[in-house]
């Protein structure tokens, strides 16, 4: 085992999934749901994201490309339907279908956009692809699923803890992360949407 690529690669799918970052737009995608629910929805996202990471990491670019989707319209696709879940954080609108329609037949976060774009998005895509690309072979692609399978691992670990972080700011105190985090995230996307127009050629 590459110990040395094992620690790089760890490194940078970490720092590019960042799931202490994650565990808070977590907890305020999850708010009010039951502690089993939070579970579920924890599993599923790090599950669909696991399958994802794969299939890219074994297919490389080429699924994409399979289907004539090239990596920037994915970047502009995520960006636009992660600015669509900021809009609902900031002005509460998940929360006031939840309480309108009761916990289980509102929305799943697991899928969208906790799995995709948060865990598997762009950057942990190609991020992935480009590890697969480093060691090719089965002994490297074995390292990739290690590494990836420790990063979703940590991030399955916080989100489980994200009943915590809910407890310890209170009701008022997730509302405000929430709003904050919306805002973040309409960021993020509109940064997504940038990076693939630059992709294209269309933004300097």
């Amino acid at each position: 085992m590459d110990t040395s690529f094992f620690v790089t690669s760890f490194v940078t799918l970490f720092v590019i999934v960042d799931p202490i970052g994650l565990m808070p737009v977590f907890a305020a995608l999850t708010q009010g749901m039951s502690p089993a629910r939070r579970r579920s929805v924890a599993l599923r996202s790090c599950l669909t994201a696991a399958v994802l990471l794969t299939l890219f990491a074994a297919l490389g670019e080429a699924v994409l490309n399979f289907i004539g989707i090239s990596m920037p319209a994915f970047r502009v696709a995520g960006g636009a339907l992660l600015f669509l879940t900021a809009l609902d954080m900031l002005f509460e609108r998940r929360s006031k279908r939840r309480e309108d329609q009761g916990e289980d037949t509102v929305d799943d976060p697991s899928v969208f956009p906790m799995a995709i774009p948060l865990i598997a998005g762009p950057g942990s895509i190609a991020t992935v692809i480009l590890l697969s690309g480093q060691t090719p072979g089965y002994e490297g692609f074995a390292l990739v699923l290690a590494v990836m399978a420790s990063v979703l691992g940590i991030v399955l670990a916080m989100f489980m803890a994200a009943g915590l972080f809910e407890r310890a700011l209170g009701k008022t105190g997730i509302n405000v992360v929430t709003r904050l985090l919306g805002m973040l995230l309409a960021a993020l996307s509109v940064q997504f949407i940038l990076d693939g127009l630059r992709d294209f050629g269309f933004a300097g």
